[in-house]
């Protein structure tokens, strides 16, 4: 055996059982899904957005994760490498997954039914913008420009095994445009898909805020991903209690960073009092949405924080992996607070179909994301930050 394939993901570990459980639970998701959607097509059409949102939040914030750890360098992000490789590479089947949400948009957004644009003048003056022809050629561009960085990020990644010295700068000039990229193609994609469900409201801060969420997102989901690894061979040499609370360490930063910016918008926003702006928090702080906002400032930010300020819980895998579920399962509560009370559900939170297209899009998404996880070492070969790695070749 040839040591780089010692550093494969295990045939018999937990999360290939975890991806053929969840194979299975989301084909049953899109059955159901497809079945409930004949009767209710924009029932399903507003859950299967939903889902979408957050599961793509993941790959998309691994790609953020990845740039930043080739521009800044160090261990943490190292061992994280591969893992992040691996949820980037599922854009394409996300790109597919898309498809639903573009042959849905007159169900979604107000913005593409002639007969209410007709009659508003607002939507009138940003027809230029909002139209779907745009809107779809907008959407392929975003995928084009995440896809290729992605493709790149990775094949070089795998060249910098064999070759270290040529390929690093390669990865970290790429990474400081991409990010550039990044932020522009995501801060348009946030206001396409998510701010112009409610096309009369806006807010500068809206594209930073999603940002930030899908990083957390990602950072959330890598932890209790690297947790699991890190109990057997070959992640269990290099994962020790250091690294573990510098993983600690970036989920309290950006448990903060998601914190202020999500404060600092509705400072904003409540303070101008403007009549078309402050009916969007109208609509989150009413009909049974406000106990999800206190849950949000409690489970959200409140308990991670006091949390994750103790040392040995983050040097502790179990105790870490533990508070890191609990924030991802909170970011599914804070995309659905900011997404779903756009549509009128008369006081419902989450209907049937909500879960159904979580667990379509999310199952089947992650049996993808663990196919992507073993076709490659989970452990950058001959990285120069990882000093148990060097001198290894596949």
């Amino acid at each position: 055996m040839n040591p780089g394939e010692a550093y494969l993901l295990p045939r018999d570990s937990p999360l290939e059982q975890m991806a053929t459980f969840a194979g299975v639970c989301g084909l049953v998701g899109f059955v159901v899904c497809g079945a409930m959607a004949v009767a209710t097509p924009a029932a399903v059409a507003e859950s299967y957005l939903f889902a979408f949102l957050f599961w793509s939040g993941i790959p998309l914030g691994s790609l953020a994760i990845l740039m930043l750890q080739h521009i800044t360098g160090g261990a943490w992000g190292a061992v994280l490498r591969r893992i992040l490789e691996a949820a980037t590479r599922t854009l394409p089947l996300l790109a597919i997954l898309f498809l639903p949400i573009l042959f849905s948009t007159g169900l979604l957004f107000e913005w593409a039914r002639p007969e209410v644009v007709e009659h508003d003048l607002v939507l009138q003056h940003k027809r230029a913008y909002l139209n779907v022809p745009f809107f779809a050629f907008r959407a392929v561009l975003y995928f084009v420009v995440w896809i290729v960085l992605s493709h790149f990020l990775s094949e070089w990644s795998r060249r910098q095994d064999r070759a270290p010295e040529s390929i690093g700068l390669r990865l970290e000039n790429i990474s400081r445009g991409g990010l550039l990229l990044f932020v522009l193609t995501m801060t348009f994609a946030s206001i396409d898909w998510a701010m112009s469900l409610e096309p009369h409201w806006y807010s500068t801060m809206y594209g930073i805020l999603f940002i930030g969420g899908q990083v957390l997102s990602a950072l959330a989901f890598v932890i209790p991903v690297t947790a699991v690894l890190a109990a057997r061979p070959p992640m269990l040499e290099v994962m020790t209690a250091d690294r573990f609370q510098d993983l600690g360490k970036l989920l309290l930063a950006f448990v903060m960073v998601w914190a202020y910016f999500s404060f600092s918008q509705f400072l904003i926003i409540w303070s101008a009092d403007l009549p078309e702006e402050t009916p969007w928090y109208l609509r989150r702080l009413s009909q049974g949405w406000q106990w999800a906002a206190i849950a949000l400032i409690i489970l959200h930010f409140m308990l991670p924080f006091v949390l994750l300020l103790s040392r040995d819980l983050k040097r502790s895998r179990r105790w870490l992996m533990a508070v890191a579920a609990v924030v991802l399962a909170m970011r599914a509560i804070d995309l659905s607070w900011l997404v779903l009370p756009a549509f009128d559900r008369g006081g419902l939170l989450w209907v049937p179909s909500d879960f159904a297209a979580f667990l379509g899009v999310g199952g089947l998404w992650f049996y993808y994301y663990v196919r992507q996880l073993r076709s490659a070492p989970m452990l950058p070969l001959n990285d120069e930050s990882l000093p148990e790695m060097r001198g290894l070749q596949p």
